[in-house]
């Protein structure tokens, strides 16, 4: 783990880094025309089974999908249980049979790439590669297998057999940031936690390192410098997605050092911050599922979190496929606007989060969707 890092945000830096508009939404995207923000996501945790072995016949199957998992594997609570949501749903909804593939490594990655790919019993219309340690592997895997279709998710990978999905994850995490913000200048004793009076910090718990990564973290700056708290902020990476201790460890020491709320984008080391933040008494934010839901036992210290529709990503791509206009060669782009991202508060601290609290969030999605709020993707843009 390294060193937190502490960077304190101004109002005055607030209001000069968040002028100008945001990109257009990119065509091809996904939704249904609002803006994702601060609603309750409906979507649960059910067990993840595979498709291939859940009453299907993949003979008479409208179509056969191999989902080939990011690292941590299902029954994260997470970002891959959100991706088996979408598959779930093609199931039932399109009667497609689909097989699970779980690599423990990222050379397993290209194994399993390669292998399903040239698979002819049963020969897969789509391949659906979750997570961006993939892209690497599906660049030298695709073009081996020019009939093979495939889908990546989270990461852009320039092949004419590839449709490449990603998020503005930025976005959503700005809305958390936003909360965070707005949390730590208040005294606040609900659920299982509280704030430190006077303190006004907030923590980040990254997993790996890397350009995707660095953008949950430069929106939730960007957040908490727009609610205006002069609020500090302790940053730190764990370098893995499962490793739960190694996200308790840094969880704690932030808290240690007066943090009221923490927010992560690790995966399942974010299991860790869950730990911390309710052995501490303090609060905590989620990140790509709602994980007051997932996590139910930790909900009386989750005060929302940053869901990604990654399934709506996988489902999208199934349905596509199935109806014969994949559009592979592209990319599409999800983010508040598409609600491919967006701010769900917990099941249980989410009642009771003060209705001005709920406006000036509801007020900043608005102002991002409309492109009159500019979020940065660098946090080193955030000064």
């Amino acid at each position: 783990m390294t060193d937190a890092r502490t960077t304190t945000l101004s109002r005055r830096r607030a209001a000069l880094g968040l002028g100008g508009a945001v990109a257009g939404a990119l065509a091809g995207c996904l939704g249904d025309g609002t803006t994702g923000t601060a609603s309750i996501d409906s979507g649960g945790d059910g067990p993840a089974t595979d498709g291939a072995d859940a009453g299907q016949s993949v003979t008479d199957a409208a179509a056969t999908v191999g989902m080939i998992y990011a690292l941590g594997g299902l029954d994260d609570r997470s970002f891959n249980d959100a991706a088996n949501r979408g598959i779930q749903r093609a199931r039932l909804d399109r009667d497609v049979a689909f097989t699970n593939r779980e690599p423990s490594s990222v050379p397993g990655f290209e194994t399993a790439q390669a292998e399903l790919a040239a698979s002819t019993e049963p020969a897969y219309d789509l391949l659906c590669c979750i997570g961006f340690l993939q892209g690497d592997a599906l660049s030298s895997v695709a073009p081996e297998h020019p009939d093979q279709r495939f889908a990546i998710v989270d990461s852009v990978v320039d092949a004419d057999n590839v449709a490449s999905y990603v998020f503005r994850e930025h976005e959503g995490s700005f809305q958390a940031g936003h909360l965070a913000g707005l949390v730590t200048d208040r005294d606040i004793a609900v659920g299982g936690g509280d704030t430190v009076a006077d303190e006004r910090t907030v923590g980040f718990v990254g997993g790996v390192e890397s350009p995707l990564i660095a953008k949950f973290e430069a929106g939730y700056l960007a957040g908490v410098a727009h609610a205006g708290a002069d609020a500090s902020v302790l940053r730190t990476y764990v370098g893995a997605f499962d490793d739960p201790e190694a996200g308790y460890d840094a969880a704690a020491e932030m808290y240690e050092q007066g943090a009221d709320v923490v927010y992560h984008a690790a995966g399942g080391s974010g299991l860790g911050v869950f730990q911390a933040a309710q052995e501490y008494g303090r609060y905590a934010i989620g990140v790509d599922s709602d994980q007051s839901r997932s996590n139910p036992r930790y909900a009386d210290v989750i005060l929302g979190s940053m869901v990604k529709r990654v399934g709506t990503a996988v489902y999208d791509a199934v349905e596509r496929t199935i109806e014969g206009d994949l559009d592979t060669g592209s990319t599409t782009a999800l983010g508040l606007a598409e609600d491919g991202v967006a701010l769900v508060y917990g099941t249980s601290l989410g009642p009771v989060i003060p209705d001005d609290v709920r406006d000036a969030i509801a007020e900043s999605g608005e102002r991002i969707v409309a492109g009159d709020l500019s979020v940065p993707t660098d946090p080193e843009a955030v000064n």
